[in-house]
């Protein structure tokens, strides 16, 4: 039978992704809309496999109004979020920026700040962050005075700054005591913002350098709208990472409900928290869509 080429063309394309599809659908789709019936029906492990008996909003009544734990670790997650997203956007940006310069050990510099994304191990966080008896390492006294996570507490203190307002000074050691967490994860981001850089066209540097402008004007006029489409990107990546961290309170009352055989819980508490980052994200889109620089042929 004979086969016209563009055809033939697509039937090879079809193929060539039939395993991802069969796997997608199989090991992706059916289990999502498997926990989204469970959500409404109550679920327990019989002999033979699951028995469920449909109960309908009761799931997310419970997470709602009877657990004492979800809504606040969801207000603590959001929180934590919501000020820990720009620190690494700027702070990505502001490397990317250093790392996209020529100068000696380029190459050695930008290894070491992509280096945690591959060693991102659940004990080297927790040796960052300072939890050494969680990572194994409780005898190794002089790890956690290397990586002590109350240094400007103690700098507060030592110097005898007291005039700080509590909700001031709370911010500055909240930022400081979480510096190595955000600098862990910025591997990507860095990544993201310098392939960015290096797309920008050398004729828009040799124009900004003819009419004579400076580097803060040309960051702001040149670097930071071409580099915009990426904030977007790295905003996204970001707010998604950090909602499955693996420290991710949220998440861990997730798993402890279903450790504790209460699935129909456990996938309430998923899709009510899939669907607010989910608008996290739209927003986040829509906002920021306002301020990209597109460029157009």
């Amino acid at each position: 039978m004979k086969i016209p080429y563009e055809k033939r063309k697509g039937l090879y394309g079809y193929g060539f992704i039939a395993i991802w599809l069969i796997g997608t659908l199989l090991f992706f789709v059916y289990p999502l809309i498997e926990s989204l019936r469970y959500s409404f029906m109550d679920v327990r492990p019989e002999v033979g496999g699951m028995q469920g008996t449909w109960i309908g909003l009761d799931n997310y009544k419970y997470v709602f109004l009877e657990d004492q734990n979800y809504s606040k670790y969801l207000v603590s997650v959001l929180g934590d979020t919501l000020w820990k997203t720009p620190l690494i956007i700027i702070f990505s940006l502001f490397i990317a920026v250093i790392l996209n310069q020529k100068f000696k050990g380029r190459a050695f510099a930008r290894a070491v700040f992509f280096l945690p994304v591959i060693i991102a191990t659940g004990p080297v966080y927790s040796i960052i962050n300072g939890n050494i008896s969680s990572s194994g390492a409780s005898s190794a006294g002089q790890f956690s005075t290397m990586f002590s996570t109350d240094l400007m507490g103690e700098l507060f203190q030592f110097i005898g700054i007291y005039g700080l307002s509590d909700n001031m000074q709370t911010m500055v050691e909240t930022v400081s005591n979480n510096i190595f967490s955000i600098i862990w994860s910025t591997g990507i981001q860095i990544l993201i913002f310098l392939a960015a850089l290096q797309n920008i066209p050398p004729s828009a540097k040799e124009a900004a350098q003819m009419e004579g402008a400076t580097a803060w004007e040309y960051f702001w006029k040149i670097t930071l709208p071409y580099v915009s489409p990426m904030i977007l990107a790295n905003l996204i990546f970001t707010v998604i990472d950090s909602f499955t961290a693996p420290d991710n309170l949220v998440m861990g009352r997730v798993l402890d409900m279903q450790r504790d055989w209460q699935y129909g819980h456990a996938a309430a508490m998923a899709w009510v928290y899939f669907v607010i980052v989910l608008a996290a994200v739209g927003l986040i889109t829509v906002i920021m869509n306002r301020f990209i620089y597109y460029e157009v042929d």
